[in-house]
């Protein structure tokens, strides 16, 4: 399993989608794309397409995540967080392979 979702993650990841209108099948997808000040940059949002061939999926505290399998490569090891506290709101990546991130956190170079 490449990524773990802390049970705040996955607590703040079913409120979303609950208040989505449509409730078609569709699962949290985490992937790296190319960009960001750092090199890579993280994606995290819903997707209904899932290819056996090319994904990895798994669950965790019900939450179905799927991560294509060249990201898998980069976020072997990490965990996704939910913060929420008087500084900040959100998810935060904590990479193990990242061996420099930007300022805001939101890109990572390995």
């Amino acid at each position: 399993m490449s990524i773990t979702l802390t049970e705040r993650a996955a607590s703040e990841v079913k409120r979303t989608r609950e208040e989505e209108a449509e409730q078609v099948p569709v699962f949290l997808r985490i992937g790296v794309a190319a960009g960001g000040c750092s090199g890579f940059s993280y994606e995290l949002f819903f997707d209904g397409d899932f290819n056996d061939e090319k994904d990895q999926k798994y669950e965790q505290h019900g939450v179905t995540v799927i991560v294509d399998k060249k990201s898998a490569l980069y976020l072997e090891g990490t965990t996704l967080d939910y913060i929420q506290d008087i500084n900040q709101r959100g998810f935060v990546f904590e990479n193990p392979n990242a061996t420099k991130s930007c300022g805001c956190g939101s890109s990572f170079q390995v």
